[in-house]
């Protein structure tokens, strides 16, 4: 027994060593078919992930994380920050709860309160414009009284569009105009007690959304620099740091420190959203890390969390169909693609989960005998409206599958999230259960995985965003 825990161990040290301590990971739990805490912490734990960032602060989930002394970053959701902003006492009674309660011996390692996630996203309009900073100071104010403020610090997870750059230039960077005044309170407040201005960079959406973005810019390859006065950027993400070091100067605080909350590139989902362009990404910014070397204006050590650790399939896609493909690994927990975290030639896979079940190997497709053939456009896109076929999309993973593949793999897709039940592979007599396996290529036809009796349906918190992100595909027959 001895011998065979001596491998284990030595197995488990190898990997920490590859992943650095300024590097850690999200956690998030959209997803119809979760993977057990128990699973996704070991699967942390194997992979050498020292530090993790949730969404939410689910003790149950939270739980699963003592002992480990993996470093927490608790999350409070944004339908929460007018409840915690309007009465100190709520703030108290979420501390209490989420925080106090995990601090035992041999407890939870929490280090931050993310109050909030990017509250001050365009799109949203001002709806948390007039609680953010409220609900951040009631929760930090709640730590401090609890004897735990040097221990714990309240954050608020910005995007990077709160601030811009009229010149495209760092040196121009301020933050936006409608959220420049709470933003100048937030700094000052996180500078007085000592907390990072957490923002999360994506080199992906800077290219997504101007079709003029040079593609190597989004790299760290070189190629189509920015000169700023003496200064010359070669990539998107250490341009996009220092605008916002310039727009902190620009409030008086410009040696807050920063963490990148949220940092990587999807594998699915878009023409640009694949495996080849993600593993370039992360090699690039594993080597820049490795390096120390930091940013012209933040020379040093950069702490990240990379975006995501799996794919997410009941997360809203209205910003696009990438959204749920963040995931370095799959739904499953299998690695996508070799890695090289030490950013020093180190490129190999990443340890898959451990324990996963799955469903039987069956899948839904098209009946080829079926009858109603006018039935099928209308069936396809009803079962795409209520699960996930944004690999179908245009460019992505499964878009060059045949007519009669295509409206299969929205049937399985639909058939798969409903744990393979007899009456979710119907539609209207069009489809049939298969045993023989009607994936492609470069297309993956999934099984879904086996949901364990414990987890609980309130840890699949995105279940509900697969009826109401509607998908709307228009095919050819």
């Amino acid at each position: 027994m001895a011998v065979l825990w001596a491998g284990a161990l030595i197995q488990v040290a190898t990997s920490v060593k590859v992943v650095a301590d300024n590097i850690g990971v999200n956690w998030g739990t959209m997803t119809s078919h979760p993977l057990h805490p128990r699973i996704v912490v070991q699967l942390l734990k194997d992979n050498g992930f020292e530090k993790v960032k949730l969404f939410d602060s689910d003790p149950w989930m939270v739980g699963y994380l003592a002992g480990t002394g993996i470093e927490v970053m608790l999350g409070i959701p944004n339908d929460q920050l007018e409840f915690l902003s309007q009465d100190y006492g709520n703030a108290k009674d979420w501390v209490k709860e989420n925080c106090t309660s995990h601090l035992h011996k041999g407890g939870v390692n929490i280090k931050y309160v993310a109050v909030g996630n990017e509250p001050f996203l365009t799109s949203y309009k001002g709806r948390f414009l007039k609680t953010t900073f409220p609900a951040l100071k009631n929760i930090q104010k709640a730590l401090n009284e609890a004897g735990l403020g040097n221990k714990i610090k309240a954050v608020v997870p910005q995007n990077a569009d709160v601030y811009e750059s009229k010149s495209d230039k760092p040196s121009d960077g301020v933050f936006r105009r409608d959220v420049k005044a709470v933003m100048a309170q937030i700094v000052r407040f996180l500078k007085e007690n000592g907390a990072p201005f957490v923002v999360n960079i994506y080199p992906f959406i800077s290219l997504t959304m101007n079709s003029k973005f040079p593609s190597d810019f989004a790299f760290f390859d070189g190629g189509h620099p920015i000169q700023d006065d003496n200064v010359q950027y070669n990539n998107v993400f250490e341009a996009n740091f220092d605008t916002l070091i310039y727009a902190l100067k620009d409030l008086g605080t410009p040696n807050l420190t920063i963490l990148v909350g949220e940092v990587g590139w999807p594998t699915d989902g878009h023409k640009k959203a694949n495996k080849n362009s993600a593993k370039k990404f992360y090699d690039g910014l594993f080597k820049v890390l490795a390096s120390k070397k930091g940013t012209p204006l933040r020379p040093g050590e950069m702490d990240v969390y990379l975006f995501g650790l799996f794919d997410e399939d009941t997360k809203s896609i209205e910003p696009g169909n990438f959204e749920r493909h963040w995931g370095i690994f799959d739904f499953d927990g299998k690695p996508k693609f070799t890695m090289d975290i030490s950013g020093k030639g180190g490129d190999k896979h990443l340890v898959a989960a451990k324990g996963v079940k799955y469903l039987p190997k069956q899948w839904c497709v098209l009946e080829s005998y079926a009858s109603n053939q006018d039935l099928i456009g209308q069936q396809t896109s009803w079962a795409c409206a209520r699960s996930d076929c944004t690999a179908l999309q245009d460019g992505a993973s499964c878009s060059n599958l045949d007519p009669d593949r295509t409206v299969s793999y929205a049937f399985n897709s639909y058939y798969q999230m409903n744990n393979q039940d007899e009456d979710a592979c119907d539609f209207e007599g069009l489809a049939t259960v298969v045993s023989k396996d009607p994936s492609t290529m470069s297309c993956r036809f999934n099984t879904q995985i086996k949901v364990d009796g414990a987890t609980r349906l309130s840890f699949a918190q995105g279940a509900v965003a697969a009826i109401s992100s509607l998908v709307t595909l228009f095919f050819l027959f």
